[in-house]
C-alpha cells in the first residue's frame, strides 16, 4: 500500500476551503493520478450525504465523530467545527497549508479481489481500518508543532484531528479502493496550545507511513489467512498472484476511458464556450466515457449494475476468474528466524538509493522505512505488535552499516539526514584513492598548433578564446587527468572538436562518451563524430554490473578468456573501444557521472594507460546515482581549466552575471546576484503558486507566438504536469490542437497531434532515448509518430503501450528534463534548488527570468538568493558533515527539560558565587593587612569571614547537587543512545574516515 502526501493550501479568497468541500461532497476521485494541488482536486470525492468521519487522536487514544458540510468547512478553515472558534493564529496567506492529504493506495488486484469475493471485500476494509489507526497514532506520536521565535522549539503533540474519505472507484469508474486521510495542520501541543504542525517533518515522514502500509498489506495475519481461504497468494511485487494477469488489461480499458472522456469534455466545452462543467455534468461525462462501447450498458449506473458490468469485463479477460479456488496453506518464516543482518543490509541499500539528491545522506526515518519494507518483503506473517522487536533489531543492525555524520552533535530529530551508508562513504574514499594513483603531470599540446587547427576545423569565422585554447591543449596533451569545468554556454563542445583533431595529428585517439544515451547523441551530433554512453565503454572493457541479495550495486570485471555470464560466450577483450597510452577518454556532461561508473573508468584508465578528461559542470543536473565524481577528480587533476567566457548569450553582461550565479560564495554574494537580476527585470514576484503557473503559461504563448522556443523549468514533476495540461488545453481552445485523434501518456495524460512530449525510457526497438524531446506528428491506430525538436528529419515511431507507460507532455519540465537544451528564452518557476535555478537561467540565448512567490521585491530577491544556496552538491564526506549540521541547525529542537534548565540555572549561580567568594577573600585579606590593632577592622574581618563561610557552605552543597544532576542526565543520555545506536557509532571524537574504516564493507 502506497500513497502520496499532498498539501492543500488556502489560495486566494480561501479558494482551498471551497475546493476541499467540493472534493469531499461532490464528483468522483482518481487518486492514482498525480495531483497538482488544490486546483486538480476541485471536483473529486465520493462521500455519502451524511457527512465525513473525524478521528481525534489524543495521547494515543482515538475518538470519532461525524462532520456535516458546515462542520467540515469550519474544520478545514482551522476553526472548531462546533463553536467556530479560531484555533491558534489565523494564517491568511494564500500559500498557507490547510490540510495534508495522505492517500492509502493498494495494488489494483486488491480492488479486483474485493469486487469478486464479498468476504475479502470486508476483510480488505478491515485491513485499511487497522492501517488507518496505525498511521494516525504514528502522526500524533511522532510529528510536532513549532514554537518560539523562528519556530526553534519542537513541541510534542497531544492532539491531532484527521478526516477520512473512502472511495471505491476511479474517475474512469474502474475498481480502485483507496482512502484519503486529511490531517489538519492545526494541532494541539502538550502545552495545550493550538498551532500549526511542522509540515516539513510530515512530508519527510511519509516514507515511513508508506512503509507501514506495505507491511500491513503483506504481513497482516487476518488478511493473509482470508486470502488463503479463497486460494489467493501474494507475489514478489505484492500483487495477488492469481489476479495479477487481469490488472494490465483492465488498466488498458481505463486508458481508453480517459481518451473517451477527453473527447467528450472537449465537445462539451466547444458547445459551452467560456464555461466549466459542474460536478453533475462531470459525473455524466465520466459515465458516458465509461459506458462507450460497453454492451448492455444501463441508462444510469447504480452500484449493482456497475459491479455486474465490471464482473463481466473481468470474465472476458479470464472466464475462470470468479471460479472457486481451493484453500492454500499460509506459509512464512516466524519473526524469530529472520536474517536480521540481511534485512538490515536491504534497509540501508534502500535508504542509500533514496539519498542520491542529498549527497548520500539519509535520516532515521529513512532507515526505519527501509527496515519495515525489508521485513514486509521477508515473507513473515505476524501481527504488527509481534514484529516490533525484530524491526527494532533490524534498525539497530542497519545503523551499524552507516557512518553517523552528527555523532559529535548529540541527539537529533528523526527527520534530519545525518547518516550515510558505510559502503557509499567507502566508495567516495576509494574513488579518491584511484584518482590519486592516476595523478601524473604532463605537458599540454602546443597552443599555436591548437589555434592553427581551430582555424582549419571551425567554420563561420568561429575562433577559440584563450581559455578554450588552453582546455584543448590540455586534453590533447599528456597530463593523465584533465578537468575542464565551465558554465552553460561556455563553448565546451566547440573546444572538443579542435582537441580531437590535435590528438589525431599526434596519432592518438579521442573516445567521447557521456553518462546517458541522450547526452551521447547530443555530443556526437555537435562534434560530428560517433559518441557512446560511458556504460558501453565500460562494458566493452569487461565491466558487468548487477545487484547482490541485499539489492546493493555490484560491479565486477571480466578478464580475457572468462565466460561472460550474460551471454555464455568467451570474453576476449575490448573490441569497440581499444585504448592505449596517449589516448584520451573524454567524458562529456561529466557532472552526471555517478561514483560506481567513475570507479570503473579510473580502473580502465589505469589498465590501458589512457588519460581521462572530464568535461562538464558539477553544478548542473546530477546523476541518478551518487554524485561527486567530477569534483573528486578535479581536486586531483594536474591540468584544470575553467572556461569563463560564456558564448551562448547575446548580452555579454548577462553572461558575466551567470558566472556569479553559478557558485556564489556566500549569502551576501547570492543577494548581490539577485539584486542585479532584479535590476534587469528578470525576477517576477507573484502572490502564490497559481499566479506563478499563470505567468509561465503566458510566457509560453508569448514566445511561441513569435516562433521562438521557450524552456519552462519547474521544481516538481507535479507542477510541470499542471502547466503542461493547462498549455495543452489552451492550444485546444485556440484551435492549434485537434481532438479527433487522441493517445494516452504517463499518468493517463491526454496526448494530441502537435503536442510537445518527452520520452522517459531508452527503447532500442523504437530508437528513442530517455528525456529526449519530440513533437507528436501523427497518432495512428498502431503507434505514435514523433519528430525530434532538435532535428526535423529525425522521425521515430513508438507504440501506444510505450506512450502510456513512458511518455508525457513536456511544455514544462524539471531541471533534469531541460539539462543540455538550448532555447531562445527560459522561465524558472518558484521552489527550485541551486542547480534548477542555474540551469534554468542559462537555457535562453535571448531572455531568462525567475519567478518567486513573495509579497515584495525585497522578499523576492531573498527567495532567489536562497535558491542559489539550496542543494549545493556534497562532493566529499566533509561536505556532507557540513550539510548535515546545517540541516540540524534549521530543525526545531525540544525545549530544555527541567533537569537541563536546573543545571543551567545552578551553573550560573555557582559561577557568580565563585566570583563572590574570590571577592570576599580579597576583602578579608585586605582587612587583616590593615588591622593594626583597630577593633573595628577586626570586627569587619570577622563579619566578612562569617559571610564567606556561609556562602562557601552553600557553594559546596550546590556543587554536590550539580554533580548529581550531571550524573543523572548523563545516564539518561547514554540509555537513549544505546537504544538507537551501537556503541561504535556513538564514538564522539572519531574521524569520519576512521569510522568508515571500522565498518564491515560488502563486496
Amino acid at each position: 500500500m502506497r500513497g502520496g502526501l499532498e498539501r492543500w493550501k488556502r489560495g486566494v479568497g480561501s479558494r482551498g476551503v471551497r475546493q476541499a468541500l467540493a472534493y469531499a461532497f461532490q464528483g468522483s476521485c482518481d487518486s492514482h493520478l498525480r495531483s497538482a494541488g488544490v486546483d486538480a482536486l476541485a471536483t473529486y470525492g465520493d462521500v455519502d450525504g451524511g457527512g465525513v468521519t473525524r478521528f481525534i487522536v489524543e495521547a494515543g487514544t482515538i475518538h470519532t465523530d461525524t462532520l456535516d458540510e458546515e462542520g467540515l468547512r469550519r474544520w478545514v478553515d482551522a476553526r472548531d467545527p462546533e463553536t467556530d472558534e479560531r484555533r491558534g493564529r489565523d494564517l491568511t496567506s494564500p500559500d498557507a497549508d490547510l490540510i495534508l492529504d495522505g492517500t492509502i493506495n493498494a495494488p489494483k488486484s486488491y480492488s479486483i479481489v474485493a469486487l469478486i469475493t464479498p468476504e475479502l471485500a470486508a476483510e480488505f476494509e478491515a485491513l485499511q481500518d487497522r492501517l488507518r489507526d496505525r498511521i494516525i497514532t504514528l502522526w500524533q506520536r511522532e510529528l510536532n508543532a513549532r514554537r518560539g521565535a523562528g519556530g526553534r522549539i519542537r513541541e510534542a503533540l497531544h492532539r491531532i484531528e484527521v478526516v477520512e474519505l473512502q472511495h471505491r472507484r476511479s474517475r474512469a469508474l474502474d475498481p480502485h479502493i483507496h482512502r484519503h486521510l486529511w490531517l489538519s495542520v492545526k494541532v494541539q501541543g502538550e502545552d495545550g496550545k493550538w498551532s500549526n504542525i511542522d509540515s516539513r517533518v510530515a512530508m519527510k515522514m511519509h516514507t515511513l507511513i508508506n512503509a507501514e502500509g506495505e507491511l500491513a498489506a503483506r504481513t497482516d495475519p487476518r488478511w493473509r489467512h482470508a486470502l488463503a481461504r479463497h486460494g489467493f497468494t501474494l507475489n514478489d511485487d505484492g500483487e495477488i498472484a492469481e489476479l495479477a494477469h487481469a490488472v494490465r488489461p483492465l488498466s488498458r480499458r481505463s486508458t481508453q476511458i480517459e481518451a473517451n472522456r477527453a473527447v467528450l469534455l472537449a465537445a462539451w466545452r466547444s458547445e459551452h464556450p467560456g464555461l466549466q462543467p459542474s460536478p453533475d455534468q462531470l459525473h455524466q461525462i465520466d459515465r458516458m466515457a465509461w459506458a462507450k462501447a460497453r454492451p448492455n450498458k444501463p441508462a444510469d449506473i447504480d452500484e449493482t449494475a456497475w459491479e455486474q458490468l465490471i464482473g463481466d469485463e473481468l470474465a472476458a479477460i479470464d472466464p475462470a476468474i470468479r471460479s472457486a479456488r481451493s484453500a492454500v496453506p499460509v506459509r512464512g518464516p516466524s519473526p524469530e528466524v529472520l536474517d536480521t543482518a540481511l534485512l538490515a543490509a536491504r534497509a540501508v541499500v534502500e535508504a542509500d538509493a533514496r539519498s542520491a539528491s542529498c549527497g548520500g545522506r539519509f535520516s532515521l526515518f529513512d532507515v526505519r522505512a527501509g527496515a519495515i519494507r525489508a521485513v514486509a518483503a521477508s515473507g513473515v506473517i505476524a501481527d504488527r505488535a509481534d514484529l516490533h522487536d525484530v524491526i527494532d533489531e533490524v534498525i539497530r543492525c542497519a545503523l551499524g552499516l552507516t557512518v553517523d555524520l552528527l555523532a559529535d552533535d548529540g541527539d537529533r530529530p528523526a527527520h534530519v539526514k545525518g547518516y550515510v551508508a558505510s559502503a557509499t562513504a567507502a566508495l567516495k574514499i576509494e574513488l579518491a584513492a584511484r584518482f590519486d594513483e592516476l595523478t601524473r603531470s604532463g605537458e599540454a599540446a602546443d597552443e599555436a598548433a591548437v589555434i592553427a587547427t581551430g582555424r582549419d576545423v571551425l567554420r563561420d569565422a568561429l575562433e577559440l578564446d584563450a581559455r578554450q585554447v588552453r582546455a584543448a591543449a590540455a586534453i590533447a596533451g599528456t597530463d593523465r587527468l584533465v578537468s575542464v569545468t565551465g558554465p552553460a554556454g561556455a563553448g565546451k563542445t566547440t573546444m572538443l572538436r579542435v582537441a580531437k583533431c590535435v590528438l589525431a595529428q599526434d596519432g592518438h585517439r579521442m573516445v567521447v562518451v557521456a553518462p546517458t544515451k541522450k547526452a551521447a547523441t547530443v555530443a556526437g551530433r555537435e562534434l560530428g563524430t560517433s559518441a557512446s554512453s560511458l556504460h558501453a565503454l565500460l562494458a566493452d572493457h569487461g565491466f558487468r554490473w548487477g545487484h547482490d541479495t541485499a539489492g546493493a550495486a555490484i560491479w565486477t570485471r571480466l578478464t580475457p578468456g572468462d565466460i561472460d555470464p550474460a551471454t555464455g560466450r568467451v570474453y576476449d577483450g575490448a573490441r569497440r573501444f581499444p585504448l592505449g597510452p596517449g589516448d584520451r577518454i573524454v567524458v562529456d556532461e561529466a557532472g552526471m557521472v555517478d561514483l560506481h561508473a567513475a570507479n570503473a573508468l579510473a580502473t580502465v584508465a589505469a589498465a590501458t594507460g589512457a588519460g581521462i578528461a572530464m568535461v562538464g559542470d558539477h553544478l548542473q543536473a546530477r546523476p541518478v546515482g551518487h554524485s561527486g565524481a567530477m569534483a573528486c577528480m578535479t581536486r586531483r587533476a594536474t591540468a584544470v581549466v575553467e572556461l569563463t567566457a560564456v558564448h551562448r548569450f547575446r548580452d555579454p553582461d548577462y553572461a558575466a552575471l551567470t558566472l556569479r550565479m553559478r557558485e556564489p560564495g556566500s549569502k551576501d554574494a547570492a543577494l548581490g546576484v539577485a539584486s542585479d537580476l532584479h535590476d534587469r527585470g528578470l525576477i517576477h514576484a507573484v502572490s502564490d503558486h497559481v499566479q506563478a503557473r499563470d505567468v509561465m503559461v503566458e510566457a509560453y504563448f508569448r514566445w511561441t507566438a513569435g516562433h521562438h522556443r521557450v524552456a519552462l523549468v519547474t521544481s516538481t514533476n507535479e507542477e510541470a504536469d499542471a502547466i503542461n495540461e493547462t498549455i495543452q488545453q489552451r492550444r485546444v481552445d485556440s484551435g492549434q490542437l485537434r481532438l479527433d485523434r487522441i493517445a494516452v501518456g504517463q499518468g493517463e495524460q491526454r496526448l494530441l497531434e502537435g503536442d510537445i512530449v518527452q520520452t522517459r525510457r531508452n527503447d532500442k526497438g523504437a530508437d528513442v532515448e530517455n528525456r529526449a524531446v519530440w513533437t507528436i506528428q501523427r497518432i495512428t491506430a498502431t503507434g505514435i509518430e514523433l519528430v525530434s525538436m532538435g532535428d526535423s528529419g529525425d522521425v521515430r515511431t513508438v507504440s501506444r503501450d510505450y506512450a502510456a507507460a513512458h511518455m508525457h507532455l513536456s511544455y514544462a519540465s524539471t531541471v533534469h528534463g531541460i539539462q543540455g537544451e538550448t532555447t531562445d528564452a527560459s522561465v524558472v518557476g518558484p521552489g527550485v534548488d541551486a542547480a534548477g535555478l542555474y540551469v534554468g537561467m542559462t537555457r535562453g540565448r535571448v531572455h531568462n527570468e525567475a519567478i518567486a512567490i513573495a509579497p515584495s521585491s525585497a522578499t523576492a530577491r531573498e527567495r532567489i538568493a536562497d535558491s542559489m544556496l539550496r542543494g549545493i552538491p556534497e562532493v566529499s564526506i566533509d561536505d556532507s558533515v557540513r550539510a548535515a549540521r546545517a540541516e540540524l541547525g534549521r530543525a526545531a529542537r525540544p525545549a530544555p527539560d527541567p533537569a537541563g534548565a536546573e543545571l543551567v540555572a545552578l551553573a550560573e549561580w555557582m559561577r557568580e558565587t565563585w566570583h563572590r567568594l574570590l571577592e570576599l577573600d580579597r576583602q578579608i585579606a585586605a582587612q587583616h593587612a590593615d588591622v593594626h590593632g583597630r577593633p573595628s577592622s577586626v570586627d569587619l574581618a570577622a563579619a566578612l569571614s562569617g559571610t564567606r563561610d556561609d556562602l562557601a557552605a552553600r557553594y559546596g552543597a550546590a556543587s554536590q547537587c550539580y554533580q548529581s544532576l550531571v550524573n543523572r542526565r548523563s545516564e539518561a543520555v547514554q540509555d537513549a543512545a544505546r537504544s538507537i545506536h551501537d556503541t561504535d557509532i556513538a564514538a564522539p571524537h572519531m574521524d569520519i574516515r576512521d569510522r568508515v574504516a571500522e565498518r564491515p564493507l560488502r563486496s
